[in-house]
């Protein structure tokens, strides 16, 4: 049996108590605003609840739900995510997959071309003129194509596939008389699990939280996603408190403490579904993201 060392004792244990401070900072903020989400306002106004409820009340979340807009956002948000991250993966995995193959001609000129988006763009206007000279303001298209695919997603996805799909299986398929698409179909696509799960989550988040191209491309509420109602929410509530006369100090109060409570059931109930989600595909990241990430 292999003798450890003092010195590799004392790294492992400096190294576990430096996880468990990073696992703390972590967890804190995501404990401390779900407790005070249900908490009494002023428990978490004077200090008194730091990390579990105090005088537990969902009074946050009646409010918040009692938007029936939270309900028109929620589906929105939804067919946004699902609609625009499946645009994503089908543009996204066969254009990196041929990129990845060497047989492929003019792919570092595709590639160049590729590159150079990560680092200049036209810029808002001009990108807002495209977007309506293609008739898609005031469209769910607004949201979901303008950043349809970048360039770092088909970089990460190219690497993938030259690290982990063998020119040597694509030949043999090919001498079975495999097609091009078959091969793509019946052998590419199976391997490829991890990396469409990883560019599926990362997408999709990005797509879930998204709220600027609907500010600027969206007029009609019944197109905002969820962000901009739980936006609308927050900016009214804090419109009305500062509306409030001077001599309706018991209901401004009162205003204060349901302002509290909302601020955090709204970051709940726009970041719940994405923590419900999460654990089912990190199992992906490492394989897919280390692997992916290796550039050449």
């Amino acid at each position: 049996m292999m003798r450890v060392s003092l010195s590799d004792k004392a790294f492992d244990i400096v190294n576990k108590i430096f996880l468990l401070i990073v696992t703390a900072v972590i967890l804190y903020p995501l404990i401390f605003v779900v407790s005070a989400s249900i908490s009494d306002p002023g428990a978490v106004s004077s200090g008194r609840m730091w990390l579990w409820p105090v005088d537990i009340t969902l009074e946050g979340y009646r409010k918040v739900f009692e938007n029936s807009d939270i309900w028109i956002g929620y589906r929105n948000t939804i067919l946004y995510t699902l609609l625009g991250t499946l645009i994503h993966l089908l543009v996204l995995i066969p254009c990196a997959y041929a990129l990845s193959r060497r047989e492929v001609m003019g792919k570092k000129i595709i590639l160049w071309f590729i590159i150079f988006t990560m680092f200049f763009n036209g810029g808002l206007i001009p990108t807002y003129l495209v977007v309506k000279s293609l008739g898609m303001v005031d469209t769910i298209w607004s949201v979901i194509v303008p950043n349809a695919v970048g360039a770092w997603s088909i970089l990460v996805a190219r690497t993938f596939f030259q690290q982990n799909i063998p020119e040597q299986l694509v030949e043999a398929a090919k001498m079975d008389g495999g097609s091009d698409f078959y091969i793509f179909r019946k052998v590419v696509l199976p391997l490829a699990g991890p990396i469409i799960a990883v560019m599926a989550l990362f997408h999709g988040v990005s797509l879930w939280n998204q709220y600027f191209n609907a500010l600027i491309y969206i007029s009609d509420q019944n197109l905002y996603p969820l962000q901009l109602f739980l936006r609308e929410i927050l900016v009214i509530n804090e419109i009305d408190m500062n509306t409030q006369e001077a001599g309706q100090m018991e209901s401004f109060v009162e205003q204060v403490k349901t302002a509290g409570l909302i601020k955090y059931a709204v970051i709940i109930v726009s970041a719940l579904p994405l923590l419900i989600i999460y654990p089912f595909l990190q199992r992906f990241f490492v394989k897919g993201v280390l692997i992916g990430s290796v550039k050449e």
